[in-house]
């Protein structure tokens, strides 16, 4: 739903209010188990990550598709095409591109959108890139725009135009790069530039994990990670996943340690339930604040509509967190609708709460905001 929007700038303060919202989101997301945002313990162990197409699990579209684009490169003994993934975070985007070098016999190099400050970082990392290497940009929606501009000729024609010189003088060179190839990953895909996009040869989007593959990714990590782990312990540990493998393996870190501490290091369906509920993880992947919403929307909202700021005010959160944290994985359960006039629980939603679903003649209004908060409900 749309925020009403201003034509005036955005005063300090309102910015201030703004920053405050999106760092609390922020620290609300890496404190959480079930975040998919990556965070220092989940570096990649040896042996953890894929190194070829054939053992990568799940995605089998894309990885398809990888397939033909790698081989019709290598019969032509060509750099393979440009690629962008797009998709949620903890998917696989930064493994597929590893994948994509390896399967290519060439080097990886990896950075970031914000840590490409300006046009001479840019320059500098493509001038050092051998022969068919693979450049991997992270988060490229975030690139700065002056180092997009240089970023469009390296792409199209493997070259790079410098201005040397101010004034009059100045004058333009063009240094001709190796073949590469760019691996662009991002979760924002609409926030890409149009030329940006464009010249992207290949564009695959990841989607959530099923069951048997998420399955199949902690069985294959507990082997890597020397987890005892039985097929009713990985199935309730990959229940609990949200169709992420990062998220899958961070679980597994943590139910290994409790079955370090409590069960003999042995993971079965009862230890890795116990483990879960100490994390307060239900059995479909809720936790403690995606509970409090829905449970604030149903019983004190009578299932709404209600407004996002309304939700967030009655929680103390920042409607920054309730939208970017906790709604997601509330809409892809169909737990949650929003609707012009504000945020619906489903069905589902009460049957997961145990609360008897209110037939439409039983159904009370619903609570109405301050007439001055209308214009913000979303």
């Amino acid at each position: 739903m749309g925020r009403a929007v201003s034509s005036r700038p955005a005063s300090r303060g309102e910015r201030g209010i703004l920053r405050v919202g999106n760092i609390c989101a922020n620290v609300i997301e890496r404190e959480r188990p079930l975040s998919p945002e990556r965070r220092p313990e989940d570096a990649v162990e040896p042996g953890l990550r894929p190194r070829r197409l054939e053992d990568y699990i799940g995605q089998d579209r894309v990885c398809a598709n990888l397939r033909i684009l790698i081989e019709a490169a290598q019969a032509r003994v060509e750099t393979v095409d440009h690629v962008l993934f797009y998709g949620p975070p903890g998917l696989g985007k930064t493994t597929l591109a590893f994948i994509l070098a390896n399967e290519m016999g060439v080097k990886v190099k990896t950075t970031a959108g914000p840590a490409v400050e300006r046009a001479g970082d840019l320059a500098a990392i493509l001038t050092n890139l051998g022969p068919g290497d693979v450049l991997f940009i992270d988060e490229v929606h975030r690139l700065r725009r002056d180092v997009e501009e240089v970023l469009y000729t390296a792409m199209e024609d493997f070259a790079l135009d410098i201005i040397v010189g101010k004034g009059p003088s100045a004058r333009s060179i063009r240094l001709n790069l190796p073949p590469f190839t760019i691996v662009g990953a991002t979760t924002r895909p609409a926030m890409l530039t149009a030329p940006l996009r464009d010249r992207f040869g290949a564009v695959y989007r990841l989607d959530f994990y099923d069951a048997a593959a998420m399955r199949a990714i902690v069985v294959r990590g507990a082997e890597v990670l020397g987890i005892d782990v039985d097929a009713r312990g990985a199935d309730a540990i990959a229940r609990r996943s949200r169709g992420t493998p990062r998220v899958a393996l961070r679980l597994l870190r943590r139910v290994r340690d409790y079955a370090q501490v409590r069960a003999a290091g042995v993971i079965d369906a009862a230890v890795a339930d116990e483990a879960l509920a100490m994390l307060e993880i239900d059995d479909l992947g809720l936790d403690e604040i995606d509970r409090r919403v829905l449970a604030l929307i149903v019983e004190k909202f009578a299932g709404g509509p209600v407004g996002l700021d309304t939700i967030a005010a009655a929680l103390a959160e920042e409607p920054e967190t309730i939208e970017d944290v906790v709604e997601p994985y509330l809409l892809q359960l169909a737990f949650l609708e929003r609707t012009p006039r504000g945020r619906v629980a489903t069905r589902g939603a009460y049957a997961h709460l145990g609360v008897p679903y209110p037939e439409p003649s039983e159904a009370r209004p619903p609570a109405q905001a301050p007439a001055d908060q209308q214009p913000l409900f979303r």
